[in-house]
Protein backbone atom coordinates (compact mmCIF):
# COMPACT_ATOMS: atom_id res chain seq x y z
CA UNK A 1 0.00 0.00 0.00
CA UNK A 2 1.16 3.38 -0.72
CA UNK A 3 2.07 5.73 1.60
CA UNK A 4 -0.28 8.97 1.93
CA UNK A 5 1.46 12.40 1.49
CA UNK A 6 -0.04 15.87 1.96
CA UNK A 7 0.69 19.32 3.21
CA UNK A 8 0.56 19.67 6.77
CA UNK A 9 -3.01 21.20 7.93
CA UNK A 10 -3.40 25.05 8.96
CA UNK A 11 -0.59 27.91 8.84
CA UNK A 12 2.04 27.94 12.06
CA UNK A 13 3.24 30.92 10.93
CA UNK A 14 1.39 33.15 14.37
CA UNK A 15 2.28 31.57 18.09
CA UNK A 16 0.98 31.44 20.38
CA UNK A 17 -2.44 31.76 19.04
CA UNK A 18 -4.16 33.46 22.11
CA UNK A 19 -6.73 36.46 22.52
CA UNK A 20 -5.03 40.22 21.83
CA UNK A 21 -4.49 41.79 25.06
CA UNK A 22 -6.33 44.70 24.18
CA UNK A 23 -8.74 46.35 21.50
CA UNK A 24 -6.57 48.87 20.27
CA UNK A 25 -3.43 47.51 18.09
CA UNK A 26 -0.07 48.50 19.68
CA UNK A 27 2.35 49.56 17.10
CA UNK A 28 5.77 47.99 17.49
CA UNK A 29 8.15 49.00 14.93
CA UNK A 30 8.28 52.48 12.65
CA UNK A 31 9.41 53.22 9.16
CA UNK A 32 12.69 55.77 9.02
CA UNK A 33 11.20 58.16 7.42
CA UNK A 34 13.31 61.96 6.70
CA UNK A 35 10.06 64.03 6.12
CA UNK A 36 8.69 65.45 9.42
CA UNK A 37 5.38 64.50 10.31
CA UNK A 38 3.13 61.66 12.14
CA UNK A 39 3.99 57.82 10.80
CA UNK A 40 0.55 56.68 11.63
CA UNK A 41 -3.29 57.76 12.18
CA UNK A 42 -6.06 55.51 13.64
CA UNK A 43 -9.41 55.21 12.02
CA UNK A 44 -12.86 52.88 12.57
CA UNK A 45 -13.56 50.47 10.21
CA UNK A 46 -16.98 51.19 9.06
CA UNK A 47 -17.67 48.67 6.31
CA UNK A 48 -17.23 47.72 2.56
CA UNK A 49 -18.31 48.74 -0.87
CA UNK A 50 -16.86 49.02 -4.39
CA UNK A 51 -15.78 51.65 -6.88
CA UNK A 52 -15.14 52.13 -10.33
CA UNK A 53 -11.82 53.59 -11.13
CA UNK A 54 -9.00 53.72 -13.94
CA UNK A 55 -6.44 50.78 -13.68
CA UNK A 56 -3.02 52.89 -13.63
CA UNK A 57 -1.18 49.66 -13.02
CA UNK A 58 1.83 49.43 -15.85
CA UNK A 59 1.66 46.16 -17.18
CA UNK A 60 -1.55 45.14 -15.95
CA UNK A 61 -4.11 43.32 -18.32
CA UNK A 62 -6.70 45.83 -17.88
CA UNK A 63 -4.35 49.13 -17.84
CA UNK A 64 -6.01 52.36 -19.09
CA UNK A 65 -9.60 50.43 -18.31
CA UNK A 66 -12.23 51.07 -15.74
CA UNK A 67 -11.91 48.37 -13.67
CA UNK A 68 -14.48 47.46 -10.25
CA UNK A 69 -12.58 47.43 -7.05
CA UNK A 70 -13.51 46.06 -3.39
CA UNK A 71 -12.51 48.86 -1.18
CA UNK A 72 -12.78 49.55 2.96
CA UNK A 73 -14.35 52.66 4.23
CA UNK A 74 -12.64 53.91 7.34
CA UNK A 75 -13.80 56.94 9.65
CA UNK A 76 -10.96 59.14 11.05
CA UNK A 77 -11.71 62.01 12.73
CA UNK A 78 -8.89 64.59 13.92
CA UNK A 79 -6.50 62.96 16.59
CA UNK A 80 -5.21 65.30 19.29
CA UNK A 81 -1.62 65.14 20.55
CA UNK A 82 -1.79 64.62 24.13
CA UNK A 83 2.04 64.14 24.95
CA UNK A 84 5.52 63.86 24.16
CA UNK A 85 7.75 60.80 24.75
CA UNK A 86 10.95 60.43 25.22
CA UNK A 87 12.93 57.06 25.19
CA UNK A 88 16.64 56.34 26.37
CA UNK A 89 18.57 53.12 25.31
CA UNK A 90 19.65 50.46 27.95
CA UNK A 91 21.06 47.42 28.15
CA UNK A 92 17.25 45.85 27.06
CA UNK A 93 16.83 48.32 24.37
CA UNK A 94 14.32 51.04 24.94
CA UNK A 95 12.83 52.52 27.68
CA UNK A 96 10.77 55.13 28.28
CA UNK A 97 12.58 58.27 30.13
CA UNK A 98 9.76 60.52 30.28
CA UNK A 99 6.08 61.63 28.98
CA UNK A 100 4.97 65.46 28.78
CA UNK A 101 1.55 66.25 28.74
CA UNK A 102 -0.09 69.06 27.36
CA UNK A 103 -1.76 71.98 29.16
CA UNK A 104 -5.34 71.82 28.34
CA UNK A 105 -6.67 68.23 28.03
CA UNK A 106 -10.05 66.82 27.03
CA UNK A 107 -12.27 65.67 29.74
CA UNK A 108 -13.14 62.38 28.47
CA UNK A 109 -9.53 61.67 29.04
CA UNK A 110 -11.07 60.67 32.46
CA UNK A 111 -12.44 57.81 31.40
CA UNK A 112 -9.52 55.94 30.58
CA UNK A 113 -6.57 57.56 32.83
CA UNK A 114 -6.22 59.98 35.76
CA UNK A 115 -5.19 63.21 35.04
CA UNK A 116 -2.77 65.37 37.17
CA UNK A 117 -4.09 68.15 38.49
CA UNK A 118 -0.97 70.86 39.13
CA UNK A 119 1.34 70.06 35.82
CA UNK A 120 3.58 72.19 34.96
CA UNK A 121 4.90 70.79 31.30
CA UNK A 122 7.12 74.13 30.57
CA UNK A 123 9.19 72.97 33.62
CA UNK A 124 9.18 69.31 32.43
CA UNK A 125 10.31 70.64 28.56
CA UNK A 126 13.32 72.37 29.90
CA UNK A 127 14.01 69.47 32.32
CA UNK A 128 14.08 67.43 29.19
CA UNK A 129 16.12 69.68 27.21
CA UNK A 130 19.29 69.74 29.69
CA UNK A 131 19.44 65.86 29.12
CA UNK A 132 18.78 65.47 25.36
CA UNK A 133 22.24 63.50 24.92
CA UNK A 134 20.20 60.83 26.79
CA UNK A 135 17.22 60.90 24.33
CA UNK A 136 17.59 58.10 21.70
CA UNK A 137 13.92 58.71 20.21
CA UNK A 138 10.84 60.85 20.59
CA UNK A 139 7.34 59.48 20.20
CA UNK A 140 4.14 61.47 20.55
CA UNK A 141 1.09 60.30 22.33
CA UNK A 142 -2.37 60.49 20.61
CA UNK A 143 -6.28 60.50 22.03
CA UNK A 144 -9.38 59.37 19.49
CA UNK A 145 -12.30 61.22 19.38
CA UNK A 146 -14.76 58.88 19.01
CA UNK A 147 -17.67 61.44 20.10
CA UNK A 148 -17.53 62.80 16.67
CA UNK A 149 -17.77 58.94 14.46
CA UNK A 150 -21.05 56.67 14.26
CA UNK A 151 -19.30 54.37 16.87
CA UNK A 152 -21.34 53.98 20.32
CA UNK A 153 -18.29 54.97 22.81
CA UNK A 154 -16.92 58.26 24.79
CA UNK A 155 -14.19 56.66 26.06
CA UNK A 156 -10.83 57.38 23.79
CA UNK A 157 -8.45 55.41 22.74
CA UNK A 158 -4.47 56.19 23.48
CA UNK A 159 -2.14 55.44 20.98
CA UNK A 160 1.35 56.08 20.49
CA UNK A 161 2.85 57.07 17.13
CA UNK A 162 6.04 57.62 15.71
CA UNK A 163 7.68 60.59 14.29
CA UNK A 164 9.89 61.11 10.86
CA UNK A 165 13.07 63.10 10.70
CA UNK A 166 16.50 62.90 10.75
CA UNK A 167 17.66 64.20 14.60
CA UNK A 168 16.47 64.08 17.93
CA UNK A 169 16.17 67.79 17.87
CA UNK A 170 14.32 68.13 15.01
CA UNK A 171 11.86 65.59 16.23
CA UNK A 172 11.72 67.03 19.82
CA UNK A 173 11.00 70.59 17.82
CA UNK A 174 8.12 69.22 15.62
CA UNK A 175 6.32 67.38 19.11
CA UNK A 176 6.68 70.49 20.93
CA UNK A 177 4.74 72.58 17.91
CA UNK A 178 1.86 70.28 17.70
CA UNK A 179 1.62 69.71 21.59
CA UNK A 180 -2.20 69.87 22.34
CA UNK A 181 -3.06 70.36 18.83
CA UNK A 182 -5.51 68.46 16.28
CA UNK A 183 -4.06 66.97 12.97
CA UNK A 184 -6.00 65.67 10.47
CA UNK A 185 -5.62 62.68 8.42
CA UNK A 186 -4.70 64.28 5.19
CA UNK A 187 -2.07 65.65 7.00
CA UNK A 188 -0.25 62.91 7.62
CA UNK A 189 -1.09 60.68 4.41
CA UNK A 190 -1.90 61.38 0.53
CA UNK A 191 -3.79 60.22 -1.90
CA UNK A 192 -2.13 57.17 -3.94
CA UNK A 193 0.60 56.61 -0.88
CA UNK A 194 0.64 52.84 0.27
CA UNK A 195 -0.20 52.28 3.84
CA UNK A 196 -0.13 49.14 6.36
CA UNK A 197 -3.05 48.34 8.55
CA UNK A 198 -2.72 47.33 11.97
CA UNK A 199 -6.02 45.71 14.00
CA UNK A 200 -7.28 42.63 15.99
CA UNK A 201 -8.67 40.52 13.76
CA UNK A 202 -12.61 39.03 14.51
CA UNK A 203 -12.69 36.80 17.32
CA UNK A 204 -14.35 33.87 16.95
CA UNK A 205 -14.35 32.25 20.34
CA UNK A 206 -12.96 28.94 21.15
CA UNK A 207 -12.93 26.34 18.17
CA UNK A 208 -11.84 23.04 17.18
CA UNK A 209 -8.77 21.65 15.28
CA UNK A 210 -11.23 21.08 12.13
CA UNK A 211 -12.32 24.69 12.04
CA UNK A 212 -9.26 26.40 13.41
CA UNK A 213 -6.80 24.28 11.14
CA UNK A 214 -8.75 23.05 8.70
CA UNK A 215 -7.91 18.77 9.13
CA UNK A 216 -9.81 16.34 7.54
CA UNK A 217 -12.64 14.76 9.89
CA UNK A 218 -11.94 11.40 10.61
CA UNK A 219 -14.05 8.01 8.33
CA UNK A 220 -14.55 4.93 8.61
CA UNK A 221 -13.16 2.60 11.31
CA UNK A 222 -11.05 5.61 12.27
CA UNK A 223 -14.08 7.56 13.58
CA UNK A 224 -15.55 4.47 15.34
CA UNK A 225 -12.93 3.78 17.36
CA UNK A 226 -12.53 7.32 18.77
CA UNK A 227 -14.04 10.81 17.70
CA UNK A 228 -14.55 12.21 13.87
CA UNK A 229 -13.49 16.38 14.49
CA UNK A 230 -10.20 15.54 15.88
CA UNK A 231 -6.60 15.03 14.68
CA UNK A 232 -5.22 11.16 13.81
CA UNK A 233 -2.09 11.18 15.57
CA UNK A 234 -1.27 13.76 18.25
CA UNK A 235 2.76 12.81 17.89
CA UNK A 236 5.50 9.73 18.67
CA UNK A 237 6.28 8.16 21.33
CA UNK A 238 9.98 9.86 21.40
CA UNK A 239 9.66 12.95 22.78
CA UNK A 240 7.53 12.08 24.68
CA UNK A 241 5.23 15.20 24.92
CA UNK A 242 2.66 16.88 22.84
CA UNK A 243 4.31 19.25 20.13
CA UNK A 244 2.79 22.68 20.17
CA UNK A 245 2.96 22.21 16.12
CA UNK A 246 0.48 19.41 16.15
CA UNK A 247 -3.28 20.72 15.71
CA UNK A 248 -5.52 21.19 19.16
CA UNK A 249 -8.93 23.19 19.58
CA UNK A 250 -8.07 26.91 21.03
CA UNK A 251 -8.99 30.31 20.97
CA UNK A 252 -9.62 31.48 17.13
CA UNK A 253 -9.45 34.78 16.06
CA UNK A 254 -9.29 38.33 18.00
CA UNK A 255 -5.39 38.35 17.21
CA UNK A 256 -3.49 41.18 16.33
CA UNK A 257 -2.18 41.54 12.54
CA UNK A 258 -0.40 43.22 9.86
CA UNK A 259 -1.73 43.75 6.43
CA UNK A 260 1.08 45.73 4.01
CA UNK A 261 0.59 48.15 1.38
CA UNK A 262 -2.92 48.97 1.12
CA UNK A 263 -3.58 51.86 -1.48
CA UNK A 264 -5.22 54.64 -0.54
CA UNK A 265 -7.55 55.63 -3.54
CA UNK A 266 -9.45 58.54 -1.67
CA UNK A 267 -9.33 61.24 1.29
CA UNK A 268 -12.40 62.71 1.74
CA UNK A 269 -13.62 65.00 4.58
CA UNK A 270 -16.94 66.24 5.99
CA UNK A 271 -18.67 67.89 3.17
CA UNK A 272 -18.23 64.66 1.11
CA UNK A 273 -19.48 62.79 3.52
CA UNK A 274 -22.79 62.22 1.16
CA UNK A 275 -20.29 60.91 -1.56
CA UNK A 276 -19.92 57.61 0.68
CA UNK A 277 -22.75 57.06 2.86
CA UNK A 278 -25.02 54.44 1.56
CA UNK A 279 -29.31 54.26 1.99
CA UNK A 280 -29.47 53.60 5.56
CA UNK A 281 -26.47 53.66 6.55
CA UNK A 282 -23.60 51.04 6.45
CA UNK A 283 -24.69 47.47 8.58
CA UNK A 284 -23.59 47.54 12.13
CA UNK A 285 -22.12 51.04 11.80
CA UNK A 286 -24.33 53.63 10.54
CA UNK A 287 -23.59 56.58 8.74
CA UNK A 288 -20.11 58.17 8.08
CA UNK A 289 -20.39 61.81 10.16
CA UNK A 290 -16.44 62.82 9.99
CA UNK A 291 -13.40 63.12 7.62
CA UNK A 292 -12.78 59.37 6.46
CA UNK A 293 -10.52 57.46 4.38
CA UNK A 294 -10.71 54.63 1.34
CA UNK A 295 -8.50 52.19 0.81
CA UNK A 296 -8.72 49.48 -1.35
CA UNK A 297 -9.08 45.79 -0.31
CA UNK A 298 -9.61 44.87 2.87
CA UNK A 299 -8.70 45.33 6.16
CA UNK A 300 -8.44 43.13 9.55
CA UNK A 301 -11.16 43.63 11.82
CA UNK A 302 -15.08 43.69 11.88
CA UNK A 303 -17.00 47.49 11.88
CA UNK A 304 -16.03 49.48 14.24
CA UNK A 305 -12.98 48.33 15.29
CA UNK A 306 -9.95 50.37 15.52
CA UNK A 307 -7.22 50.30 12.88
CA UNK A 308 -4.12 51.74 12.37
CA UNK A 309 -2.49 52.67 9.43
CA UNK A 310 1.33 53.10 9.51
CA UNK A 311 2.90 54.80 6.58
CA UNK A 312 4.47 51.76 4.82
CA UNK A 313 7.61 50.10 6.51
CA UNK A 314 8.27 47.88 3.04
CA UNK A 315 7.08 49.53 0.38
CA UNK A 316 7.29 48.17 -3.13
CA UNK A 317 7.04 51.42 -4.67
CA UNK A 318 5.11 50.22 -7.48
CA UNK A 319 1.54 52.27 -8.34
CA UNK A 320 2.14 55.44 -6.00
CA UNK A 321 0.17 57.79 -8.63
CA UNK A 322 -2.77 59.14 -7.45
CA UNK A 323 -5.96 56.92 -8.10
CA UNK A 324 -9.06 58.03 -10.68
CA UNK A 325 -11.75 57.09 -9.12
CA UNK A 326 -15.05 57.45 -11.38
CA UNK A 327 -17.72 56.00 -8.88
CA UNK A 328 -18.44 55.03 -5.64
CA UNK A 329 -21.24 52.39 -4.85
CA UNK A 330 -23.67 53.79 -2.43
CA UNK A 331 -26.50 51.29 -2.63
CA UNK A 332 -27.97 49.81 0.07
CA UNK A 333 -26.24 47.81 2.24
CA UNK A 334 -29.18 46.34 3.97
CA UNK A 335 -30.62 44.30 1.48
CA UNK A 336 -33.35 46.33 -0.35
Amino acid sequence: MTRHHQPRKGSIAYSPRKRAAKESPKTSSWPEIEELGLLGFPGYKVGMTHVTMLDNAKNSPTEGMEISKPVTILETPPVVVMAVRAYRKDTYGLATMTDILAGDLDEDLERTISLPDDYDPKARIEELKKKLDEVEDIRLLIHTKPRLTSVPKKKPEILECGIGGTSVEEKLDYALEVLGSEINYGDAFTNGEHVDAIAVTKGKGFQGPVKRYGIRIQYGKAKRSSKARVVGSIGPWTPSRTMWTVPMAGQMGYHKRTEHNKKILKIGDVSEVDDVNPQGGFVKYGLVKNNYVILAGSVPGPSKRLVMLRKAIRPHGKHNDPAQVSFISTASKQGV
